[in-house]
């Protein structure tokens, strides 16, 4: 076997774990356990900024 050969063998191998590594994070990141905790993620930005504003008002001026 010559050093092409592994080479070629190779690529297809870590195609073939990449390929499955991203099938397994679309399925865990679309399976129905999960879908509370992005949900609460994805309204992370918006509860800082009430909690800022919040928090650091500057006082008024005039």
């Amino acid at each position: 076997m010559n050093m092409i050969e592994v080479i070629s063998d190779a690529r297809s191998l870590v195609t073939v774990i990449s390929m499955l590594t991203f099938i397994g994070i679309v399925l865990w990141a679309y399976s129905a356990r999960r879908q509370n905790d992005f949900e609460e993620a994805a309204m992370l930005p918006f509860n800082e900024e009430d909690d800022l504003n919040k928090t650091t008002q500057e006082p008024r001026h005039g």
